[in-house]
């Protein structure tokens, strides 16, 4: 619970002490929906069909029972909202997946309150070809004020006009906010100012000034904004224009001029009459939105080359699709595998809507790709199955070697989740050995609250584990594993923003004990790497189960000229548990019971 002492909606107060601060009731149950065109989508069944080349669809075209598209004839569009997100606002660990699309064209009034593992999205080839006169609203009336569960929803590819000329975004991990256009300012904290635990934007433009009030942290890459108005713990910017200068940590800006190297992720949208996918082009040190100078580029792939994955679709029906040469178009739905996903071929593009889940069944790899060029994996949640899988996702096979500078894997808003939703078990959550593979935005999570929580329930000894040449991962969100939630082996790899809390559930001092190190680093550099930075990462300790535990370091690197962290910090919440030092024995312990960073602005 909070410290009575705290002020969450001073801008530069002290957020919460436990970001799950209250008990969420799992919301399993999703209401019945009579205006939707089927039932809310469950679990795969195990029928074989043969996939077949989807004909180009004109609009409105069936893409699953759970995608609803709006044109701005449609009538009762408030309507419908408002019936998805009474049906999703409290469903954290629900069943229910919906995309809302809208056809270009204005759209007056509207105010789209966006609940859980719902996505709403433009269907223009640019953000300003859908523009919405009113709100996208996220709060967090369902949770008493405070937006820190608010995970699983996004908007993406259209431009606001909000009535009051502030739009409210006020969301936790896992909620993108990409390619929009804000014809005013943006408010990334819930109404009241109650704890927010945020967060990522990109490609977008947003006219006014951001006010993140209670955000402990947010990543903002490649955007236009008007101004930014305060830092809790950690705002880092990279490729941003109008973004605060670097300060940190007094204010606690970290700020890129440029991001090395990024390519937007792929978006359906309507070409002409057809759906199509369109998938952007790489870019080199960026610095601003994509679709400044008119378009974004990039290449169109017409829905003919795509098997549209609908609920029903096995693992069989879905790789023999990709041994045909088509790729991927997951629809919302709820997807058990009984065998890995092999994504073999070069610029293969996986998009999922809607946040599909795909669930390993039997101990299976859920997705791997093989070590090729230019594979576009997007948009998907990745759910761990009851038996424990090795991987949950693997980029590239092991000992991988090519390089793919010119034309790398990208991981984008691909979400891992063990436990919550039920007891689930995975011994790394991904894994990375391509070289070059860009991870943009990921929230790889070992559940702390729902169902199928405990310290070996839902056990995950890993998150991400890099071993792949000059990765690079911005929006970097991982958390709770029982042991290291990043180990990074891989040479040349940088990451701009880290967001992590270690496991709540740790049952004692001996239960992460590391060898002759006391507890596991949030995020290890292997002794044999020799070239590796980060910027803007942080990491917090909560052990809500045994607060006497204390952990030597939030970060270990070899100390070496070419390994380099810039703005680094430690927090104790409310003094569960405590941090020795920031990196190696570099940083002041964490203080007590107070709740504030201990920092190092540069290691070595």
């Amino acid at each position: 619970m909070p410290h009575p002492s705290q002020d969450p909606s001073h801008e530069n107060g002290s957020p919460r002490l436990s970001r799950r601060a209250f008990t969420a009731a799992a919301a399993g149950a999703v209401l019945g929906s009579a205006f939707l065109p089927a039932a809310t989508a469950g679990a795969a069944t195990r029928a074989s069909a043969r996939p077949e080349r989807a004909a180009a669809v004109s609009g409105g075209g069936d893409l699953g029972p759970n995608v609803i598209v709006f044109d701005p004839s449609t009538a009762n569009i408030q309507g419908t909202l408002d019936n998805i997100f009474h049906q999703q606002e409290s469903a954290q660990f629900g069943t229910g997946r919906y995309a809302l699309l809208f056809k270009p064209g204005t759209y007056n009034g509207l105010n789209a309150q966006i609940g859980f593992y719902t996505s709403i999205a433009g269907l223009g080839r640019n953000p300003d070809d859908v523009q919405i006169n009113g709100d996208v609203t996220v709060d967090a009336g369902w949770f008493n004020g405070n937006a820190t569960q608010n995970f699983w929803r996004s908007v993406e590819n259209m431009a606001l006009t909000p009535v009051s000329g502030t739009d409210r975004w006020a969301v936790a991990q896992a909620a993108p906010f990409r390619r929009m256009h804000i014809k005013g300012g943006l408010n990334l904290a819930p109404n009241g100012y109650g704890w927010a635990s945020g967060g990522y934007i990109a490609d977008s433009k947003v006219d006014g000034t951001i006010s993140p009030y209670s955000q402990q942290q947010w990543y903002t890459r490649d955007s236009q904004i008007g101004g930014w108005g305060n830092g809790v713990w950690n705002m880092v910017f990279s490729g941003v224009v109008g973004a605060p200068g670097q300060s940190f940590p007094n204010p606690v800006y970290t700020t890129l001029d440029t991001t090395p190297v990024s390519r937007e992720k792929p978006y359906l949208y309507l070409n002409g009459s057809d759906y199509a996918v369109f998938v952007p082009s790489l870019r080199t040190n960026a610095r601003g939105v994509s679709w400044a100078n008119g378009s974004t580029p990039g290449t169109s792939i017409p829905l003919s080359q795509f098997y549209v994955v609908k609920s029903g679709a096995t693992a069989a029906t879905i790789n023999q699709a990709l041994s045909q040469g088509l790729n991927l178009l997951f629809t919302p739905g709820i997807y058990h595998v009984d065998q890995t996903i092999n994504i073999t071929r070069a610029n293969t593009v996986v998009l999922g809507i809607g946040y599909p889940t795909i669930i390993p069944d039997n101990g299976v790899t859920a997705v791997q790709t093989a070590d090729v060029d230019g594979i576009r994996l997007a948009g998907l949640l990745l759910d761990a199955g009851t038996t424990n899988s090795a991987y949950l996702l693997r980029v590239g096979p092991a000992g991988a070697s090519t390089r793919h500078a010119s034309n790398p894997t990208t991981v984008q808003d691909v979400f891992v989740r063990i436990g919550g939703a039920g007891a689930g078990k995975a011994t790394t959550s991904m894994e990375v050995n391509s070289a070059d593979t860009i991870i943009d935005h990921t929230w790889i999570w070992r559940a702390d609250h729902g169902a199928g929580v405990g310290w070996e329930t839902n056990r995950a000894d890993y998150g991400l584990r890099v071993n792949g040449a000059n990765v690079l991962a911005t929006g970097l969100f991982v958390e709770h594993f029982n042991k290291y939630c990043v180990e990074w082996s891989g040479q040349g790899g940088r990451t701009i923003f880290f967001q992590n809390e270690l496991a709540y559930d740790a049952p004692n001092q001996a239960a992460i004990q590391n060898g002759s190190t006391a507890g596991y680093a949030a995020y290890k550099v292997d002794d044999g790497v020799n070239t590796h930075e980060a910027w803007g990462v942080g990491s917090y300790c909560n052990f809500t189960a045994a607060p006497s535990i204390q952990v030597d370091h939030g970060f270990e690197a070899p100390q070496k000229s070419g390994v380099k962290f810039h703005d680094v910090l430690v927090v104790s919440l409310g003094g569960m548990g405590q941090y020795k030092h920031v990196i190696n024995s570099t940083g002041g312990a964490t203080s007590g019971t107070s709740t504030v960073p201990s920092t190092v602005v540069s290691y070595p």
